[in-house]
């Protein structure tokens, strides 16, 4: 006669899922139709976090405080991507040419964010006292 072993394969006996494991399954599959309690907590614990994760949670995300020059100042395209601001000459002090483009781009840059001056001019009333600037820039 011919024996044949055969391994013992393990009983395995289905366990009873628990329910809070179940609960906790449908909510991370989602799983649940709108009109339900356990749909209404779902959104009700998203909208908490919503509106309440940017008192914990420090995002780091303040704009730029920067003072605008209650000075006018005038925007327009030159046609080749570039703007042309006017400057108002009481905005902008200094003699030099860096001073000159330090106060500029002080004037500049709270509106149009950062940019780099390409060139500038100056603008003269009759007496040849300087009235404004004329500024060309190129966003970055």
């Amino acid at each position: 006669m011919h024996t044949e072993l055969k391994a013992a394969e393990p009983q395995t006996t289905p366990v009873p899922a628990n329910p809070v494991w179940r609960t906790i399954k449908g909510f991370i599959f989602w799983s649940y139709e709108r009109g339900t309690v356990q749909y209404d907590i779902m959104v009700t614990l998203i909208l908490i976090f919503v509106f309440f994760s940017p008192v914990v949670i420090s995002f780091n995300d303040r704009p730029v405080e920067r003072n605008p020059y209650a000075t006018g100042v005038l925007v327009y395209p030159d046609g080749k991507g570039e703007f042309i601001y006017q400057v108002d000459a009481k905005a902008v002090a200094g003699n030099d040419d860096s001073a000159v483009r330090a106060a500029l781009l002080q004037v500049i840059e709270p509106i149009s964010g950062s940019v780099n001056i390409s060139r500038y001019e100056t603008v003269t009333d009759g007496r040849g006292r300087i009235v404004a600037y004329k500024v060309w820039v190129q966003r970055e």
